[in-house]
């Protein structure tokens, strides 16, 4: 552990040496960074405030699963100058959990929310997961509920999805497990109905916020912002390009002990990926899609979906109703064309 969080910081090092960074917000996650220890935790933060200009940072989040923070852990965070907390809780029912292959119990969840809240984090946000194969509606509901009474400043609520290389995906092929586009819907708009009626904007497909509490460094990402990644597997996309670290942690840190680069050959962001990554992200936000970027020859589709009740234009922007967001990805698309 030691010798990976050197690595990470000589990465850190090298960059800040070779860009004219301007940052904004951090996010610590693509794992566990509280699965560090206190002491190799403290090193890696504290090495970020060394190599770093933090004074324009307005949010810096990292995420935490139950489990893996102490009362002593959380407030050297918060000294660190962590200002949010993304935890982890995916369901509050023992077999949604165990088909997870989560290791925590609902109690050690609420122990661990409970002291993150007594910590004084600005934000934290509970990140849950739906559709998962045996939970049922009402399970999810449950969760639902629990969540909402613990008053959390944000909530993201996930779709399971199955992906390749994956225990998950396996089990569908072998058809023990099965997709049902209507189950999601279904718990897509229990937790739609829940938490907007609990007072939560709902401003991205997945996510919900208290009012002042939208997550700023994923609305970065949905509006096509630049982010430096570092670590193993860590992408990044800034200058037009975007790149990835190698993902193998033994040879990341034999590459950065040896001075080497450990980026793996990228890919230039034409004006055509930018589009279709447009159309796939900012018609996910409750601001929209710019009905700018709809060609002409796909106006009568604008206007078919439209007619159907699936989005709407307002103030030069495409938005998708109530109906539309479970949609959302064939919308896209189809307005691609």
């Amino acid at each position: 552990m030691a010798g990976f969080v050197e690595a990470v910081l000589a990465e850190a090092r090298r960059e800040k040496a070779t860009r004219d960074l301007d940052l904004r917000t951090v996010y610590l996650g693509g794992g566990t960074p509280t699965a560090l220890s206190e002491t190799h935790l403290e090193h890696l933060l504290s090495g970020f405030r060394e190599i770093f200009d933090l004074s324009k940072v307005t949010e810096y989040t990292s995420e935490v699963n139950p489990r893996t923070v102490t009362a002593s852990k959380a407030d050297m965070m918060r000294r660190q100058g962590i200002s949010r907390i993304s935890l982890g809780i995916q369901a509050w029912d023992e077999p949604t959990l165990k088909t997870l292959g989560r290791d925590h119990a609902p109690a050690d969840a609420e122990e661990t929310y409970r002291l993150l809240r007594g910590a004084g984090f600005d934000s934290v946000s509970l990140d849950l997961m739906f559709s998962i194969p045996g939970q049922s509606l009402d399970a999810w509901r449950g969760t639902l509920e629990r969540t909402i009474s613990l008053q959390p400043d944000h909530i993201s609520a996930y779709n399971l999805n199955f992906e390749e290389d994956t225990e998950f995906f396996q089990r569908l092929r072998k058809g023990l497990y099965q997709e049902d586009e209507g189950r999601d819907a279904e718990f897509f708009y229990l937790a739609l109905d829940s938490l907007e009626a609990a007072g939560y904007q709902h401003y991205e497909i997945s996510n919900y916020a208290r009012p002042g509490y939208r997550s700023v460094h994923n609305e970065s990402y949905w509006l096509g912002e630049e982010y430096l990644g570092l670590g193993p597997s860590a992408y990044s996309t800034a200058g037009g390009q975007r790149w990835q670290n190698i993902a193998d942690t033994t040879r990341y840190m034999e590459l950065i002990q040896a001075g080497q680069g450990t980026a793996q050959p990228g890919e230039d962001l034409t004006e055509d990926r930018r589009r279709t990554e447009r159309f796939g992200l900012e018609l996910r936000t409750v601001r929209g899609l710019p009905v700018a970027l709809i060609q002409p020859d796909q106006q009568r589709m604008l206007q078919t979906l439209t007619e159907e009740g699936l989005l709407k234009v307002e103030s030069g922007h495409i938005i998708l109703t109530r109906l539309g967001k479970p949609l959302v990805d064939p919308i896209a698309v189809a307005l691609m064309g």
